[in-house]
């Protein structure tokens, strides 16, 4: 299938530049572009594009507030952020709006490629990921959902890697199950959990206080496979 995308950047050259490169893949259309968050909204609804390349800072309305009404009208949606190390706050507020993955500006374009064909897999980059962890460390723990009991234990150690930034492929290896097992794995945790892809597993897993990478929980609180 074609990955439908729209380019949302307030800097024509910029969305020029990305169209000129994403246009060049075989399984890339680039179907509409936007300048500003309010024309992001109105293109996302007229398209229905698969992935939405979104800035952050913008005209009229900021990407945060674009991705929270895309995401709003369509959940379905997939916002890949551009973001820059020294915008962790928004960072974290894109994720809480409901972005599903995130690319650096500085990224070389082979990592911007592959992120819009796994943006459905809501990927984050390994160096965003651990910028992340720290601003959630910080934050007020909020109280475990109600469908955590209900988890397994290899699904528990799933969602401890997802949360780590890990990829399909890299928990399998971990873990030594195959890439469709660890997707089987992570559709139940999701479902479980009420959350609408990864990214949101990645969040929970922080507030919640679940994301210790280098401590298993206690015995007495994993349930049994």
């Amino acid at each position: 299938m074609t990955i439908r995308v729209l380019v949302v950047h307030d800097q024509s050259m910029v969305r020029a530049g990305f169209r000129m490169l994403l246009s060049g893949e075989e399984d890339i259309e680039v179907v509409a572009e936007a300048s500003n968050g309010l024309e992001a909204v109105e293109k996302a609804a007229r398209f229905r594009p698969t992935v939405v390349l979104m800035d952050i800072r913008m005209p009229e309305l900021d990407g945060l507030q674009a991705t929270r009404r895309i995401i709003a009208s369509d959940d379905a949606a997939r916002i890949l952020i551009l973001t820059t190390f020294d915008l962790d706050e928004y960072v974290y507020e894109a994720l809480r709006a409901g972005a599903s993955g995130f690319v650096l500006k500085d990224d070389p374009p082979e990592q911007l490629l592959a992120a819009v064909r796994t943006v459905d897999a809501a990927l984050l980059s390994p160096a965003i990921t651990k910028r992340v962890i720290k601003q959630f460390t910080r934050m007020p723990q909020v109280a475990r959902p109600k469908g955590f009991d209900e988890l397994t234990e290899r699904e528990l150690d799933v969602f401890r890697l997802i949360a780590g930034g890990l990829s399909n492929s890299e928990i399998g290896r971990e873990l030594f199950i195959s890439d469709t097992t660890v997707k089987t794995h992570i559709t139940h945790i999701l479902q479980k959990l009420d959350l609408r892809d990864r990214v949101q597993a990645v969040v929970l897993a922080y507030q919640t206080g679940l994301a210790d990478l280098n401590t298993r929980p206690p015995r007495d609180e994993r349930p049994a496979v």
